[in-house]
């Protein structure tokens, strides 16, 4: 960042404010060091914008400074919640809500401090006694009827991280119009107007009195309880990467009849430095260094892992090898609503009204898997809010069987609304469960679906263009995509586009119709006749646009698959060259 005269003036004039007795002692050292620093590089960092209280709440690095997460931060956001909730909420004689927490660094302190804002605004806080998973804090809410709820983390982010997630009364995280109401009263609070005093009698510690009835619905999700019983003995390996999968995740595997499970013991141990990795993202192979290599020594059936705040999985199986391979997010999004489907179908449970959801980046092979065993398919925006906001619009009317995004989140309950890795590892042994009674894999499984719905191979490229100039050239990119899109990509024709900002679908004859979506969105997507998808956006939090590729193969065995795999990436390649990137 330049360090220009003017921009160095307008952070000291901001930092001296946190000189005054509003902030701790610890805190106006701090903010003294870097006014006294000849470098202004940090404080230029912690103070040149404000932490931006967005649609899903907070996140950012930890420190002292206005674009930081620091107690003071997270007492205004919690003030400004706190005067929305007392607004639209004015009728009820207690307000309540939840709040939860993960094992990162400042976790407990931030969710205290919330609960102090909360208690001292007159609103009844449940605070769990210690760390517990995001999907938990979503269950709380809907179990004790709270009308809102706080959960901090920073999901998978690096170490230095932490975070904000904002619900609502439903459990999901808000929407609008009460995201945008909440931004509002969050905008017009300052340090001053933030009452951090607590008030002990409106606290109440929960723990396993919440644990035990979650665990208990868990289980009602188990499809086949029988085939659990004869694969009780199934090798699982598990780990937590430090978080808060820990505590339930185990359990609940237990409760489902596994009894032969492996935690990984040095990531069991909760640490916010996330020590053994080096990012905690079950999405890459480095995090699951040291549960491939117990899973290699116990010739395990499966691995699974849990992110920080264990709302998202990732796998590894062997493969027809015997090595050990990754099961990617729109694989795994794939495996769970396939074996949903097909296996309520097989014990009579599916009923004419369930209905599963997908986001619109995700793999359309679960669009073939729905259409085929006549099962309703909707589509939804990137992000978790809108799975939960479809399963609120239908609630009392249509039952929600399952959904999932291509970035490793799947929820299989109605009863949470945000993203379950304990329901969704418990499953996930389920399906290992089902796929060895046949004598197979969870990888033979994924080949048995290629086979009968068609290959698919699905890349994610991220273009990266920091800085205000880098915000310009992608908007004109999007621009550019919209006044010229692609006729073809990767020598097939488009035959479909959409335009989620303008909501109009165009066919290859020029004909165009509605879209049916809750608001418009920044997202461009083309649809090719050999099957091929590609999907547009600029990302919300990060200097980049991102892109997502979709395409297609016939498979007829599962000998094929690595030819077509790496067929694939050179079709996408192509598509690179045809899209400019």
């Amino acid at each position: 960042m330049e360090k220009d005269a003017t921009l160095v003036a307008q952070c000291e004039a901001k930092a001296k404010q946190w000189l005054s007795p509003s902030f701790d002692e610890e805190t106006r050292k701090q903010v003294q060091e870097m006014l006294d620093n000849e470098d202004k590089t940090e404080l230029i960092e912690c103070f040149y914008k404000n932490l931006e209280f967005g649609t899903g709440g907070l996140r950012g690095i930890m420190g002292a400074g206005t674009n930081r997460m620091n107690v003071y931060n997270v007492g205004m956001a919690t003030q400004g919640f706190a005067n929305y909730l007392k607004k639209n909420f004015n009728n009820l004689a207690q307000i309540s809500v939840v709040v939860g927490f993960d094992c990162r660094n400042n976790s407990s302190l931030f969710a205290q401090t919330v609960a102090n804002v909360f208690s001292a605004n007159g609103i009844k806080v449940y605070i769990f006694d210690d760390l517990r998973p995001t999907p938990e804090c979503s269950y709380a809410i809907r179990y004790l009827k709270a009308q809102g709820g706080v959960n901090i983390t920073a999901s998978h982010n690096p170490r230095e991280y932490n975070g904000y997630k904002a619900y609502w009364e439903d459990g999901a995280q808000v929407l609008q119009p009460h995201d945008e109401g909440i931004i509002d009263e969050v905008n017009k609070v300052s340090i001053d107007d933030v009452k951090f005093e607590g008030n002990k009698e409106l606290m109440q510690i929960i723990g396993e009195d919440i644990d035990e009835p979650y665990l208990r619905d868990v289980r009602t999700l188990c499809i086949d309880p029988e085939l659990c019983r004869r694969q009780h003995d199934l090798s699982i390996v598990y780990t937590p990467l430090h978080g808060a999968g820990r505590v339930l995740i185990p359990r609940s595997l237990a409760y489902w009849g596994f009894d032969n499970v492996h935690c990984v013991p040095e990531q069991m141990i909760k640490d916010g430095n996330f020590p053994t990795v080096d990012r905690p993202n079950p999405e890459f192979a480095e995090a699951l260094t040291l549960g491939l290599r117990d899973a290699k020594n116990l010739n395990a059936d499966i691995l699974m892992a849990s992110d920080p705040d264990a709302d998202r999985v990732g796998m590894a199986c062997k493969n027809s090898k015997g090595e050990w391979v990754l099961i990617n997010g729109n694989q795994t999004c794939l495996i769970f609503l396939w074996y949903i489907i097909t296996n309520r179908i097989a014990k009579g449970k599916m009923q004419p009204n369930d209905f599963i959801v997908k986001t619109i980046v995700t793999t359309e092979v679960i669009r073939q898997i729905a259409d085929k065993n006549d099962i309703e398919m909707r589509d939804c925006y990137t992000g978790f809010k809108w799975i939960a906001n479809e399963v609120l619009k239908s609630e009392g009317k249509q039952k929600y069987i399952g959904g999932g995004e291509e970035s490793y989140g799947f929820l299989a309950e109605d009863f949470v609304r945000d993203k379950d890795a304990v329901s969704a590892c418990s499953l996930l042994a389920e399906i290992c469960a089902f796929a060895k009674d046949k004598g197979k894999t969870l990888y033979d499984i994924l080949m048995d679906i290629y086979m009968e719905y068609g290959f698919s191979k699905e890349v994610t490229i991220n273009v990266e263009r920091p800085g205000k100039s880098g915000a310009d050239e992608i908007q004109q990119m999007m621009v550019n995509y919209r006044n010229n899109p692609p006729k073809s990509l990767n020598g097939s024709k488009v035959i479909l586009s959409k335009d989620y900002q303008t909501l109009i679908a165009t066919d290859g004859s020029g004909k165009q119709t509605k879209l049916d979506m809750p608001t418009t969105s920044n997202v461009l997507q083309w649809f090719c006749e050999d099957g091929t998808k590609v999907s547009v956006r600029p990302s919300g939090t990060e200097p980049k646009i991102k892109f997502y590729i979709e395409v297609k193969a016939q498979m007829k065995d599962a000998s094929q698959y690595e030819t077509l795999d790496k067929q694939s990436l050179g079709s996408v390649e192509i598509i690179r060259k045809d899209l400019g990137v």
